[in-house]
């Protein structure tokens, strides 16, 4: 029997944004990933997928960064003063090619991996894009050198013409690696349309479109390109709540109790046990590697200390692990606050989500140059609860769906239906209708909690059902509330409402 969760606090007001029961924003964003051969960009990409329901991705597209490029097939060389390898103890002077292995092909093997299992996620969500339409958009970027954008590939040109066409949504531009793909594709509109007429119009179009989702600075393109030429681009930024999923994740957790979700036994029963798709995850000691004779890459390696590893040769630069550890997906971030949860993340840097938020900025942040390294670092906030456990859940439940053809088999996230945005004067009580529902009968709970994001910093609480805008809110305030409904399957999911209040 479906159990239903109503929160009456509904009134006189016109409430704006009411949508039917669902799961998910009224649009999807436009995503495009690029990605080196990193294994926690492999990692994100597995994730990635399972999500790609709550997305439209627009191209996949292989990339390189200081730690993995390819060359040009040629014998050209690349050599950058303090490199991997140009390193004190380690300098191995000018190279052809860095840690890509020869026919490196990982996005196209994680999307073969997504159609073996794509007939059993269809039965789950209708919003999964066919394994023929990602096939067609994996795309090679500019791989030859770290940081080269001298030259279009088809990954600078599938994302030159995602931001020339006529949709204007935002496009997130996911840079797990080095952004050289991404900067050359804006170089490339500059070198058509500046001086044109069009030029200004096309500029400020492409400007307000293009999001860097950087994760780090792998390249210097964007320091020294994009900011340069494209001031009005913005880069997404997390430093506040930032959840910790990069190397040495485990270590990093803000909450001692969220080790559990980064344990080989956690792994084992909710990843790597579940079919094609889990098989493919890289965990502590699975004896892969990612490129032949890669002395950064032990990770595939079990039972050494770090000076066994040293003595074999291997640069230790991340503490030796249990088998079977979770090892890293520090790309992740980048798109944990587009899915369609209900937070609502993606509407502004500012608003918070499973992935943190973008508080103002500390001097060493200005200095670092407006961009996402920082989201690297696990950080407290006294604004976002510890969101570790419902994401952690919500990539177990999705990969038990890779492996269960019945939809009746599996959990899934409780629907919430409810205002999006409602306005009110000071010290008036407003009332909201919301319904929530679990698709599967589970039993569901839910909760109000303020996220003081927007300009109105007071405390306000909803108390039997109302909430009552504060005297002394102004006109023009914004107050973010959000409801958590949570279910009680297994693993546990959690869907969100977030209520925006503009004071009139």
């Amino acid at each position: 029997m479906n159990r239903f969760l109503s929160i009456i606090l509904l009134a006189a007001l016109t409430v704006a944004g009411c949508a039917p029961a669902s799961r998910g924003e009224l649009t999807k964003p436009r995503v495009i990933v690029t990605c080196d051969p990193e294994l926690d960009d492999h990692n994100s990409l597995i994730r990635y997928l399972l999500f790609s329901s709550d997305f439209d991705t627009e191209g996949l597209i292989y990339a390189s960064s200081q730690f993995h490029w390819k060359g040009d097939g040629k014998g050209g060389t690349q050599y950058i003063p303090g490199r991997e390898y140009a390193r004190p103890g380690r300098d191995l002077g000018p190279q052809t090619h860095w840690r890509w292995a020869e026919g490196e092909r990982f996005i196209d093997e994680d999307v073969e991996a997504y159609a073996a299992v794509y007939p059993n996620l269809v039965k789950h969500h209708s919003g999964y894009p066919t394994p023929e339409y990602l096939k067609s958009i994996i795309k090679e970027g500019n791989v030859w050198f770290e940081g080269e954008m001298e030259h279009d590939t088809p990954g600078s040109d599938l994302i030159k013409q995602v931001l020339l066409d006529d949709d204007p949504r935002p496009v997130f531009i996911q840079v797990w690696g080095g952004p050289s793909t991404a900067s050359r594709a804006l170089k490339s509109i500059e070198e058509e349309y500046s001086g044109t007429p069009e030029w200004n119009k096309v500029k400020a179009k492409v400007g307000a479109k293009a999001k860097f989702c950087l994760s780090g600075q792998q390249d210097r393109t964007f320091a020294e390109y994009v900011r340069v030429a494209w001031p009005e681009v913005e880069s997404v930024i997390l430093n506040a709540g930032v959840i910790s999923l990069g190397y040495g994740a485990k270590r990093s957790v803000l909450d001692p109790a969220d080790t559990l979700y980064f344990s080989p036994e956690w792994t084992r029963n909710n990843i790597k046990s579940k079919g094609v798709f889990g098989g493919l995850y890289r965990v502590w000691g699975d004896g892969k590697q990612m490129a032949p004779g890669d002395f950064t890459d032990y990770f595939g390696l079990k039972g050494f200390t770090a000076d066994e590893l040293r003595e074999q040769g291997y640069w230790v630069w991340s503490p030796p692990q249990p088998e079977g550890n979770f090892i890293s997906e520090g790309d992740t971030p980048m798109f944990l606050n587009l899915i369609g949860n209900g937070l609502r993340a993606w509407e502004g840097q500012e608003y918070g989500g499973w992935a943190g938020r973008r508080r103002e900025l500390s001097e060493e942040e200005r200095q670092a140059g407006f961009t996402a390294p920082f989201a690297m670092r696990a950080r407290k906030d006294d604004v976002l609860p510890d969101f570790v456990p419902a994401v952690q859940n919500s990539f177990a439940a999705r990969m038990a769906w890779t492996v269960t053809p019945d939809y009746k088999s599996a959990n899934h996230e409780p629907l919430v239906s409810g205002p999006l945005s409602i306005s009110g004067k000071p010290g008036q009580t407003l009332k909201l209708k919301v319904k929530c529902k679990d698709p599967d009968g589970d039993v569901i709970t839910g909760s109000w909690a303020q996220y003081k994001v927007g300009s109105y910093k007071g405390d306000v609480t909803v108390t039997d059902n109302k909430v009552t805008i504060p005297e002394d809110a102004v006109s023009g305030d914004t107050i973010h509330l959000v409801l958590t409904v949570a279910d009680n399957g297994t693993p546990q999911l959690t869907t969100y409402l977030r209520t925006i209040i503009t004071v009139l």
